[in-house]
């Protein structure tokens, strides 16, 4: 079954390398989307693909790397874009 998810992680996740381990996780578990800097210090994110793997990016999430430190991440449905890899925006 096809999940898709837009995400917001807060906390100290950008200047540690956040969309890159993320973006690496997603690829891992198969997971199609992107993540992006927010000029608010977050980190935003669409996520689509099984659900299993999609909720696994989102536990990911909730710990990031290692020199990261969030605080929040906030999740809602969304509809699926037929995203067919996963990037990182600039």
């Amino acid at each position: 079954m096809a999940k898709a998810v837009t995400v917001r992680v807060t906390g100290r996740v950008q200047g540690v390398s956040f969309r890159w381990y993320a973006a690496r996780e997603a690829q891992r578990l198969g997971v199609r989307g992107w993540v992006r800097n927010e000029p608010d210090g977050s980190v935003a994110g669409h996520l689509e693909g099984e659900d299993a793997a999609v909720d696994a990016v989102v536990d990911w999430l909730h710990r990031g790397p290692s020199y990261a430190a969030v605080r929040d991440v906030a999740v809602t449905e969304a509809a699926p874009t037929g995203a067919d890899a996963f990037d990182i925006r600039y």
